[in-house]
């Protein structure tokens, strides 16, 4: 299914936990860590950016529209690329997610982070988190994408024009996954 399909299709709420339940806080799995929210100072509503950003103090998902279209704010939920400004924290009980903060390190960079470099993909970088999460979503899915799969996975907008260095970028880097191109982990 196309990234620009399921980016903007809000999740939807289980109803065997309720939102806002003020006996006992919200559980959010983020990054493989679970963080209790206190259900009387947060709104269930609130939007899962704003969680990420406000609340947990993880400000690598970037604010860009707020209405899912530009993709500065893709993170995975149940590994899928969606767009958090646009998810609601009540969405997300029983779900993993994971951010920018958890594709790589310094001292241990994803192969899309090393591509990102290697190809000058970064211009502003303003929108270089929602690009790298939704490349290691299509990468997660195919490993060896067509310049039309790449093409119909990355919804994200670049107003620095970089999109022929993020093609380049995610190739590169299917190739280093796959252990057949430069900088393939040997």
């Amino acid at each position: 299914m196309p990234f620009s399909t399921n980016a903007r299709a809000p999740l939807t709420h289980n109803p065997a936990s309720p939102p806002g339940d003020q006996a006992s806080p919200m559980q959010l799995n983020v990054n493989g860590s679970t963080h209790e929210l206190d259900n009387a100072a947060i709104d269930p509503a609130m939007p899962l950016l704003w969680v990420l950003r406000d609340v947990l103090q993880l400000t690598g998902t970037k604010y860009g529209c707020g209405v899912a279209a530009c993709g500065a704010c893709t993170v995975h939920v149940d590994g899928q690329p969606l767009r958090s400004c646009v998810v609601p924290l009540s969405a997300l009980a029983g779900k993993a997610v994971r951010t920018i903060e958890s594709l790589g390190s310094a001292a241990k960079p994803h192969a899309l982070q090393r591509a990102w470099v290697l190809h000058q993909v970064p211009q502003c970088g303003y929108c270089q988190s929602g690009l790298l999460m939704a490349a290691a979503a299509l990468l997660a899915s195919k490993p060896n994408p067509s310049d039309g799969e790449i093409d119909a996975a990355i919804t994200n907008l670049c107003r620095c024009g970089t999109t022929p260095r993020v093609r380049e970028a995610i190739k590169s880097a299917a190739q280093s996954l796959r252990g057949t191109g430069p900088g393939a982990a040997r």
